[in-house]
């Protein structure tokens, strides 16, 4: 029997792979969770074989999530559900050890089969999401967006520079390459600009 906490802010999502998944084959839903916070917290009390999660969710986000994951359970598996496999996004899920990803479009029975591969040891990206992820026409890099992500926040330099454990000096020289590279003339224009790319 393998051991699973859901975590998606899609409620219809989330409650059909918790029906479907133990028809599917030898599992079991321990926890669901609809956000990224309470995603850490089920994780960490129920200890779970495979944690699913989702990579978009209110409030902490599934990278997020597995970050602060990860501080208390480094050796715990976990697979992505992702609509937007962008490339950064994906490399920053793979340093922090997710060992699986899986388009959100999938059937039940395709998550099933992924759940059971990583918990005998393996990895599995989806081809589609891998194919989506090689296309990276981002000019930014992952600083540049991570001041950009906190930016679309509203948050000032100083906060976003405390946020981020960074120099404010260090701040704006970020969110001025990120304005030149964007072509845009205010740090939230360029937030917006990568926004609507989908580049955060």
């Amino acid at each position: 029997m393998t051991t699973v906490v859901l975590a998606d802010d899609e409620v219809l999502l989330r409650k059909a792979l918790a029906a479907l998944l133990p028809l599917e084959g030898e599992i079991t839903v321990l926890a669901e969770a609809a956000d990224g916070a309470t995603a850490v917290q089920a994780t960490l009390r129920h200890r779970p074989d495979v944690l699913v999660i989702d990579l978009e969710m209110p409030g902490v986000d599934g990278l997020g999530a597995v970050a602060a994951i990860r501080r208390e359970l480094p050796d715990q598996v976990i697979l992505m559900l992702t609509r937007h496999a962008r490339p950064g996004v994906l490399r920053k899920a793979l340093r922090l050890g997710v060992q699986g990803f899986v388009s959100k479009a999938a059937e039940p029975a395709h998550i099933t089969t992924v759940i059971r591969t990583l918990h005998g040891g393996r990895r599995w990206i989806d081809p589609d999401v891998s194919a989506l992820a090689v296309v990276d026409d981002c000019p930014l890099t992952e600083r540049e967006l991570d001041v950009l992500r906190v930016t679309r926040g509203g948050y000032s330099v100083a906060d976003i520079a405390a946020q981020l454990h960074l120099a404010q000096g260090t701040v704006r020289n970020y969110l001025s390459r990120a304005m030149q590279k964007t072509q845009t003339h205010t740090r939230h224009e360029a937030a917006r600009y990568a926004h609507e790319h989908d580049w955060l």
